[in-house]
């Protein structure tokens, strides 16, 4: 069960190291995250149990590159094993990495690492982890829930039903309603990707599911079908994607692989905008041919005139899959489980790689 933030009681004064004989190893550790983002992960159980783990200064906080050189910071990062990060956290350049002759280990509580670990954290020789495990939880549970709307054509149905005070006529016939036996083609065996499938064991959903690291066998144990990626489009009445933002995905669904999608099938983007050619998108939704569910797009807030904003087969959000709101306790407690692993002297169990990197989000 995920940790319910509670409502914060006055900040406690930094305590400076102790070190009593016996007692477990705390490794002193710096946020590197913006005041909001601090306000919001770290409620008053987060923050204690952190305490307990590491010697932290929740009051002191790395959230621009002035910071680095700042009066109050540098004795700090001077003696810093650890960096706590999340969104917020400046590029770890090696000029800023020059200020923390300490540091060992960079512990995200959050997803991609890609805005602030830089090549001189690998040269440097840091073990970094990340939180991606514990975000992708939500985003799966948003495309699911998307994936099961979409059947339903409920967003249709719910505007039609507003507009006209009645309901449609000729719902119970209609053959492209329900989600028994739809096809779901899922783009992407990353963590939300896998996690997403066995979601949808439950229901009677036929499972698509195309990967290039994903070998054949991983993926029927995982309980979808294997196939490639133009197969994927042309044979599925839902595509959800979930593959990462590199440069050979970049308009992975272009114009031409947006015209395979059957009439009527349902693009649900929870990744990355780059991942679909927004104008050629564009052009199918005016057209009324497919619906989409789009949480990311590009530009990543479409501009004040998109047809995006008013189209009655698009349900457009501002990026809400992921984690925010109580989910957020979820984000902080699996990052200190990291840190805990880290002072305890075991591998972490969510490490990151500079190979991981190359084909991950």
């Amino acid at each position: 069960m995920p940790h319910r933030p509670q409502e914060s009681p006055p900040r406690q004064p930094y305590l400076p190291p102790e070190g009593t004989a016996g007692s477990p190893r705390r490794p002193h550790a710096v946020l590197a995250i913006s005041r909001a983002v601090r306000e919001a992960l770290l409620d008053h159980a987060a923050l204690r149990r952190l305490r307990r783990v590491a010697h932290v200064d929740p009051e002191l906080l790395i959230s621009s590159p002035a910071d680095f050189t700042g009066p109050r910071h540098t004795a700090r990062l001077a003696t810093a094993e650890a960096l706590f990060t999340c969104w917020g956290c400046p590029p770890l350049t090696a000029q800023a990495l020059a200020l923390m002759p300490r540091l060992r280990t960079v512990v995200h509580a959050a997803g991609s690492v890609k805005e602030h670990i830089t090549e001189a954290c690998w040269e440097r020789g840091l073990t970094v982890s990340c939180a991606a495990a514990a975000n992708a939880l939500p985003v799966a549970e948003y495309t699911v829930a998307a994936i099961l709307f979409s059947g339903k054509r409920i967003l249709e149905f719910a505007r039609a039903y507003r507009a006209g005070r009645t309901p449609p006529d000729g719902l119970v016939g209609r053959a492209d309603l329900g989600n028994y036996r739809r096809t779901v083609g899922v783009v992407g065996a990353s963590r939300v990707g896998r996690r997403v499938i066995e979601l949808l064991r439950p229901f009677d959903l036929r499972v698509l599911v195309y990967d290039p690291y994903l070998p054949g066998d991983a993926a029927r144990r995982l309980g979808a079908e294997p196939v490639e990626l133009d197969e994927l489009a042309r044979r599925s009445d839902i595509v959800t994607l979930h593959a990462p933002a590199l440069p050979h995905t970049r308009h992975l669904f272009d114009r031409a692989r947006l015209a395979l999608l059957p009439d009527g099938a349902t693009l649900i983007n929870t990744a990355r905008g780059c991942l679909v050619d927004t104008e050629a998108l564009t052009e199918e939704l005016v057209r009324g041919r497919l619906y989409a569910v789009l949480d990311h797009t590009e530009p990543e807030v479409p501009p004040a005139g998109s047809p995006l904003y008013e189209l009655p087969n698009v349900l457009l959000t501002p990026h809400v899959a992921g984690s925010l709101g109580n989910e957020l306790g979820r984000l902080a407690h699996a990052a200190i489980d990291e840190l805990e692993r880290y002072a305890a002297g075991l591998p972490y169990a969510q490490p990151v790689t500079r190979g991981i990197l190359t084909h991950s989000a």
